[in-house]
């Protein structure tokens, strides 16, 4: 029984309000009625300055039609009342109307006048106009609200929960402002419904009173003015709040707290303004015949608080900085307690093998937390590489910089900066493949890990991009392919003796033989390691490490340099080698002059740190030059070129071109399987 009451209570009381518009009201009820309409009117106006956004008084527009009808209904119950019971409506409106006239009718009526006008004219015109520019507002924001909601979800910045409540919220707000915007013009049609029934009460009991009544002409014109101007003060005063309250409501979209708090801290904020405004006010005393007193008294207050003001200010700012340094002299003092013992002194001599550093803007691609995936896609990766080359990634430290560009991003590797890269979190990067049919606007960059030219887009563009047979990629796989080439580019300087420790123990798990016949016997783990380094810097992979032992025990007895060992070991793995350089049973080569290799071979000196070559320095620039040249000829025939020499020179050769051309392929005729057919696209001369 109970929870059906509270389910029909206010419909219940909504049609008592259209009812009152027909029944004819003794004037008990009638005072009672005028007293809810100001209570009622009395709470909204409290609420609307304690809440801190629109939306938890989300009822208001409908509050606003309720309590309009309930005005407009009492009135007409009080005017059917003041016309019919010559000016009697009851001690609500007599108390009122005594209170304005004061015993002047005139004066009296012009002050309700004022009151109404005022009410209509700046409150109710004000607050009209605010709510039609706020939902003009709302609605044409919403798109752009929506989008970035979507970018942020995108990002990883908000869950899908938090964007489905920013979203409902953004609809909430439209609905809102769009009700707000129809129901102001209720409090204005009020406004104007009081004037007209003033005039009516006062006009029409007028002709009554002398028509019918037997009063004198000034006594019929106290009895209905005090009656008109108390009838429309008791509608107005609930008006006049009414009016208030939609202003209040429709101006704190900007607020994050009460009305209560911001007043206090924006002006608590700013204390010399009270200080600027009481010196102000204080002149006012040299004005003649101003009222000294008054002014004195408002004037010194606004001094006395400013300057209180100020010194707590300060006050709270030296006790701020006390905490700060002492919190500082605290943390220093536990780090000093902490690097007493040398061991962890120790522990800041590291550096991480990989290391990456980002700027703040980039954080939500990494933070897990925040939805970020780049963890899982440096997983993927280091899955993919392990099979692709035989050794594992290390791990990559993730670091915050705030010292670099928001949107930059930083790979070290020993704790020294290799690369560095820029992109745009919320955009997609659209790269020229060579055969697209259209062009798009978007901001020029260069693509990092292979430096391409390409144009950071928006969302909305991409579809547009994709037609025209751009590439486009999201700014995370950017970072990533970026990391990719830079770890493959440095990864023969991160493998560690222990590394080549781990991968003797897989291999000893299914061909122990192979390991303790030539680990140490034949050759020791750093010059297994040296040999390791010489192939992946190279590009070789190392996965079949039982061939790699295999041919260093059939040779490693007799040759203990590592380069040559190196190529030994290349040519044990020719057929990994054909299988990344060769297009199907074909090799596209560019082949060097016998007179070049020739050359080559008689400036290779032996010391006893290596071999290396003396050349002049016009033979090798020459050499480096035919080479540009006839790599510019090909360039449209294959992607990568291919240099192929004999065995015995191909290190050699390697070495010296590596100093101009370093990501250039050599390759011997003992690394190419013997059903792969080759073709010579070039020829490399001497002298061109």
């Amino acid at each position: 029984m109970k929870n059906m009451l509270n389910n029909v209570i206010i419909v219940l009381f909504v049609i008592g309000i259209i009812a009152l518009i027909i029944i004819p009201l003794p004037t008990f009820i009638l005072d009672f009625m005028f007293i809810v309409s100001i209570a009622v009117s009395l709470m909204i106006l409290v609420m609307t300055m304690y809440i801190n956004g629109p939306l938890e008084f989300s009822i208001f527009p409908s509050l606003l039609l309720i309590t309009t009808i309930l005005r407009l209904a009492l009135n007409i119950s009080s005017t059917r009342l003041i016309l019919s019971e010559q000016g009697q409506a009851g001690k609500v409106i007599e108390t009122f109307g005594t209170f304005v006239l004061r015993g002047n009718p005139i004066v009296g009526f012009i002050v309700f006048l004022i009151i109404v006008i005022v009410q209509f004219i700046v409150i109710t015109k004000g607050a009209e106009r605010i709510a039609e520019v706020s939902a003009r507002f709302t609605l044409d924001a919403m798109p752009g609200k929506q989008m970035a909601i979507d970018a942020d979800l995108s990002s990883g910045l908000i869950s899908e929960e938090e964007a489905r409540e920013r979203r409902d919220k953004i609809q909430r707000e439209s609905e809102f402002f769009g009700a707000m915007d129809g129901a102001t013009k209720l409090v204005k049609g009020d406004a104007i419904a009081s004037i007209v029934i003033a005039m009516i009460n006062l006009i029409a009991g007028t002709i009554i009173g002398m028509v019918q009544g037997d009063m004198e002409f000034t006594q019929v014109l106290s009895v209905y003015s005090i009656a008109t101007v108390g009838d429309g003060l008791v509608s107005q005063l609930p008006a006049l709040m009414i009016s208030t309250a939609t202003g209040m409501i429709v101006t704190r979209s900007a607020s994050e707290g009460n009305l209560n708090q911001e007043v206090k801290n924006q002006f608590i904020s700013q204390p010399r303004t009270l200080v600027l405004a009481g010196g102000a006010v204080m002149c006012m005393n040299l004005i003649p015949g101003a009222p000294r007193m008054q002014i004195s008294l408002i004037g010194l207050t606004l001094l006395i608080l400013g300057l209180m003001l100020i010194r707590s200010q300060k006050a709270a700012a030296i006790t701020e900085e006390r905490t700060e340094m002492q919190e500082l002299i605290e943390e220093e003092g536990a780090e000093a307690d902490y690097y007493r013992n040398i061991d962890n002194v120790y522990n800041l001599l590291g550096v991480e093998p990989i290391e990456m550093e980002f700027g703040y803007s980039l954080l939500p691609l990494v933070d897990e937390a925040s939805g970020g995936s780049f963890i899982d896609r440096i997983v993927i990766f280091r899955k993919q590489f392990a099979l692709d080359m035989g050794v594992v990634v290390p791990t990559v430290r993730l670091r915050d910089n705030g010292l670099i560009n928001p949107n930059q991003y930083l790979v070290k590797i020993k704790g020294e900066e290799v690369a560095r890269g820029e992109v745009l979190v919320d955009y997609f990067l659209a790269l020229n493949p060579g055969n697209v049919s259209g062009d798009i606007d978007g901001i020029d960059t260069v693509e990092p890990a292979y430096e391409i030219p390409g144009k950071w887009i928006n969302e909305s563009e991409k579809e547009m991009a994709e037609v025209y047979g751009y590439t486009v990629i999201d700014a995370l796989s950017v970072i990533v392919t970026h990391m990719s080439e830079v770890i493959k580019k440095h990864i023969h300087e991160l493998i560690s003796r222990q590394d080549i420790n781990i991968l003797l123990e897989t291999v000893k798990k299914s061909n122990p033989a192979i390991v303790d016949d030539v680990i140490p016997g034949v050759i020791s783990i750093s010059d297994l390691q040296k040999i390791l380094m010489n192939l992946l810097r190279e590009g070789v992979p190392i996965r079949d490490m039982e061939s790699i032992l295999e041919s260093i025990g059939d040779h490693g007895i007799s040759i203990k340099d590592t380069d040559m060992l190196t190529e030994y070991v290349r040519q044990k793995l020719k057929r990994t080698i054909t299988r990344k350089y060769t297009d199907g049973n074909s090799i596209k080569v560019l082949t060097l002059d016998q007179n070049i290799e020739n050359n080559i071979l008689n400036s290779a000196k032996k010391s006893d740190h290596g071999t290396y070559l003396a050349m002049e320095p016009q033979t090798v620039q020459q050499i480096v030059e035919n080479v540009t040249a006839q790599i510019a000829k090909v360039k449209e025939l294959v992607h990568q070129p291919v240099i192929l020499t004999s065995p015995i020179v191909r290190i050699y050769f390697k070495r010296l071109i590596d100093q101009f051309l370093p990501n250039l392929t050599v390759l011997s005729f003992n690394e190419i399987d013997t059903n792969i057919q080759i073709q010579a696209i070039g020829l490399i001369q001497e002298n061109e």
